[in-house]
């Protein structure tokens, strides 16, 4: 059995519709209507972009679409490595900006959505892939949890995955007239969606002997593969996997992209204060500035990267410097405080977050800060692997006032800012 992390998958996103439900208008049929503010075909492309499994990716289009297509592929996300394929000339596209590269080919359709289905399959037959997720572009609400759930399946041996949710509404059938003719139980009923995930010999050959049969009548790719004797195998679906069929769905999948589009900024602020003591010079920001004192603590002091470090850890929730690096524990006894400050920003990009900006304010009598600042915000920037520009540093004395005015110690206050990717884990 492959390792999970090896286990990739073909990915075809049917595009080709009309969408006449959902009513005409200037921006073309409803995969490349915008909602949050880019088409619905982006949204869709991006969660398979970012997501472990994603192998190579087959678009069908309508052959009228190509301009529509070429522009919303300009609004994505994520990179892609894009050839188009048409006429039998192939002209290689690359798209900047993103995480990862993305294989992508581009078809045109057929008359019917189960030809265009096998265009799609013939393109991606020769990929190298054993497996092949079909997708509707117009499902942009699908994630990468129900994208391992179908994976975990194909990799358990299903020759045909569907993803569906459990009917909940009562199911009536009706009559001439508009008359109710009977109930529906809906007992073991589900409501299909997709991506519909399959053998790609398996369901490619299906296709293949529906379309010499001229059968043309599957309303998708799991029907035709039970039609072909492939058993299909249920796992959970999701509420918000849900069709964009409708005007309505559109109005209601820009409300939903537009809430999910606002940021998650979190600001953590931290505090720290170490004794002066007799020596021979402070390490504040990683930077050892030549004095008469030094300062005392268990580690090197750097008092500045202390409270940094809190404020870090304070924008996931996950404790502060002394849940990490016990001072009980001999093996922090001098040990440089970057490697408290790193280690808390990896714990906050491993939750999802991104460092936007750090700020501290030193309070401290002496030694002057105003020489060693622009040191201290590249020792910072290093620590951080952000921008200098996003390091701030600050000096203030306490007007001779209470210890630090008494020259005891040093303290310092800072700030991060961190924005996290929604549905993060932190």
């Amino acid at each position: 059995m492959q390792a999970e992390e090896q286990f990739s998958c073909g990915v075809i996103v049917v595009a080709a519709g009309r969408g006449e439900r959902a009513g005409q208008s200037s921006e073309g049929p409803k995969q490349y209507r915008t909602v949050g503010d880019r088409p619905v075909i982006t949204h869709t492309l991006d969660v398979f972009a970012t997501w472990d499994g994603t192998g190579p990716v087959v678009v069908v289009i309508h052959p009228e679409d190509e301009e529509l297509f070429a522009s919303a592929r300009k609004r994505m996300g994520h990179m892609l490595d894009l050839t188009v394929v048409h006429g039998g000339a192939n002209r290689q596209m690359s798209v900047l900006a993103g995480l990862h590269m993305l294989d992508l080919t581009v078809v045109h359709g057929g008359a019917t959505r189960q030809l265009s289905v096998l265009a799609g399959l013939q393109a991606i037959a020769g990929a190298g892939v054993k497996h092949v997720m079909i997708h509707d572009a117009v499902r942009p609400f699908f994630d990468h949890a129900l994208l391992d759930r179908c994976r975990a399946a194909l990799r358990n041996g299903a020759g045909a995955v569907l993803p569906a949710v459990a009917v909940a509404d009562t199911l009536k059938r009706a009559q001439a007239g508009g008359l109710v003719a009977e109930t529906v139980p809906r007992t073991d009923l589900h409501a299909a969606q997709t991506p519909q995930c399959f053998r790609l010999e398996a369901i490619l050959s299906a296709h293949r002997q529906a379309a010499a049969s001229g059968q043309a009548d599957f309303t998708d790719d799991a029907s035709i593969a039970e039609w072909a004797g492939i058993p299909v195998h249920l796992v959970e679906g999701s509420p918000d996997n849900f069709k964009l069929t409708l005007r309505r769905d559109l109005s209601m999948a820009d409300e939903k992209l537009t809430r999910m589009a606002i940021p998650d900024v979190r600001t953590g602020n931290g505090y720290d204060v170490h004794q002066l003591v007799e020596g021979d010079g402070v390490t504040l920001c990683g930077v050892f500035i030549p004095h008469d004192r030094k300062l005392s603590g268990h580690s090197d002091a750097d008092v500045a990267l202390h409270a940094l470090t809190d404020a870090l850890l304070a924008t996931c929730g996950a404790g502060d410097i002394g849940d990490h690096f016990p001072p009980s524990d001999p093996q922090w006894k001098g040990a440089p405080s970057h490697i408290f400050l790193e280690h808390a920003a990896r714990i906050v990009r491993e939750r999802g977050g991104t460092i936007t900006h750090a700020d501290i304010s030193l309070i401290a009598e002496a030694p002057k800060v105003g020489p060693h600042r622009q040191q201290m915000r590249e020792s910072l920037s290093a620590m951080l692997a952000i921008a200098i520009d996003r390091c701030s540093v600050k000096a203030t004395t306490n007007e001779k006032l209470g210890f630090v005015g008494r020259n005891e110690g040093i303290a310092a206050i800072a700030t991060a800012t961190v924005v996290y990717a929604s549905g993060g884990d932190a």
